[in-house]
């Protein structure tokens, strides 16, 4: 038998170093930073089902991987905060990482955003409506929940939130439809969000959102919705606070 080390992997993972003390197992990758005068957003970043447990490892996934890369890292310095969870994301576990975020010495409070694929995308979608003012963006992958979950989103709650949402339209996991759903309803109330859906694709594209893909086309559900085409570039152009 032949173990192969993937150094490159053990590097990137090493980024994340966990919190001590914390009433969540969580880790935090810190800005590459330039100045110790500056404050620096956050990205929360929630895992799906497959992350689920206690070891503090199993959380980092692949678009916390793609966070680390040293160019993504020079043009968006940012915190990552990466926590861990048992169940689905619920007010509790949203209080704890409060705490973690608020124990970030240069952290921009007015530029905290959320990311999540599946239970991480329905977990975007719950946190949003615990606060109406604490998050600045939103980005859920996926996130509308199982065939059997119950509708959870309340579109009047989340409609002032600036909301890039993922899906794959062939999705069986988190059906598609659901999505659908939401999309038409931001619609009618002219929120302030927009829809990439991946033609062809099913559940698995967390690797997608953040770098994107040929095959997405992006739907918004408003006209005055950033037509912005890069990720990244748009969420870190989100604020609370236009000052």
């Amino acid at each position: 038998m032949t173990v192969v080390c993937d150094a490159d992997a053990q590097q990137w993972q090493d980024l994340y170093v966990p919190v001590k003390g914390a009433e969540i197992p969580c880790r935090v990758m810190k800005p590459e930073m330039s100045s110790k005068t500056c404050k620096y957003p956050v990205i929360l970043s929630l895992h799906g089902a497959g992350g689920r447990g206690d070891n503090n490892k199993a959380q980092l996934k692949v678009w916390n991987r793609q966070l680390t890369a040293p160019e993504i890292r020079r043009r968006f310095p940012c915190y990552v905060v990466a926590p861990q969870v048992t169940e689905l994301w619920n007010r509790t576990h949203y209080d704890q990482i409060k705490t973690v975020i608020g124990t970030l010495p240069q952290a921009d409070l007015n530029r905290i955003y959320i990311m999540g694929h599946s239970m991480g995308g329905h977990g975007t979608f719950i946190f949003l409506h615990f606060e109406s003012d604490y998050f600045a963006a939103a980005v859920p992958s996926a996130g509308t929940g199982l065939r059997s979950t119950e509708p959870f989103i309340s579109v009047e709650k989340i409609k002032h939130y600036p909301i890039w949402a993922f899906h794959g339209d062939q999705d069986g996991v988190c059906p598609f439809s659901k999505m659908q759903t939401v999309f038409e309803q931001q619609k009618q109330v002219h929120g302030n969000f927009k829809l990439t859906v991946w033609k062809g694709d099913n559940h698995g594209v967390s690797a997608k959102f953040i770098p994107g893909s040929a095959n997405g086309r992006t739907f918004y559900a408003n006209e005055q919705s950033s037509r912005e085409t890069d990720l990244l570039t748009w969420l870190f152009a989100q604020s609370r606070s236009q000052d």
